[in-house]
């Protein structure tokens, strides 16, 4: 754990909540970036659904590494029909073709919609350009399952909006100590305190109070393809 958590560390801070995209409505405000409390889905239901998914494909896998690739499939699939919705519902929205512009829309507004909040923290690797994190204090679907591997579901989610939107990415999750720490504590005690759930936003899935766990860290590595057309558009 110890070469995993001196990695993450080598990560900058891009500053998820006071940083949304350049003319973007994505603000806290109660605007359309917030899904309405007629869209929220309850925890028990969706716990229900996503205990069945999990045990459906563990069922039909050999490995845990089979049960992390036929979760990320399925999340792929669920990913580009999220976008397709946001990008529907958000009348404001127009195709984004900048790196950092989809990744603050996808940690911020596509993130509300899923989850009710914008995720924690987005970083970008000081040694490689193509590497960013996002980083989630609260992970639903690590929440209330034994299986370590199943936020490989969400991270499946990230890869299929990316690739929806014309940026082909690898993605893969990851846990560290200390959820609902301070920023940047990023190797924390895992029995520290968490952030509790309560009213965490407007919408979305609201986790209740659960007690402590550990963060869950996305790691997007962007294809080579990916970069060169940004840095063309740097230009």
């Amino acid at each position: 754990m110890g070469d995993k958590e001196e990695r993450i560390l080598k990560y900058r801070p891009l500053g998820v909540n006071a940083c949304p995209a350049p003319g973007s409505n994505r603000d806290s405000g109660g605007n359309s970036s917030s899904p309405s409390s007629s869209s929220t889905v309850s925890l028990s239901a969706f716990a229900l659904l996503y205990s069945e998914l999990v045990q459906y494909h563990q069922n039909k896998s050999s490995s845990m590494n089979d049960l992390e690739a036929n979760l990320e499939r399925c999340g792929a699939e669920i990913g580009a029909k999220v976008l397709e919705l946001v990008s529907f519902r958000e009348r404001s929205y127009k195709r984004e073709t900048r790196l950092m512009a989809i990744l603050h829309h996808l940690s911020i507004t596509i993130w509300r919609y899923l989850f009710g909040r914008s995720a924690d923290s987005l970083e970008q690797s000081m040694d490689n350009d193509d590497e960013y994190m996002i980083y989630d204090d609260r992970p639903i679907a690590s929440s209330f399952c034994n299986v370590r591997s199943v936020d490989a579901f969400v991270s499946g989610i990230i890869a299929g909006i990316l690739g929806a939107a014309g940026f082909g990415a690898r993605v893969s999750a990851h846990s560290v100590g200390g959820g609902g720490g301070d920023e940047g504590d990023v190797g924390g005690d895992a029995s520290g305190g968490g952030r509790r759930g309560g009213s965490g936003g407007t919408g979305g899935l609201l986790l209740p109070d659960v007690g402590p766990r550990e963060r869950c860290v996305f790691l997007v590595k962007f294809n080579r393809e990916v970069m060169e057309r940004d840095a063309a558009l740097e230009r």
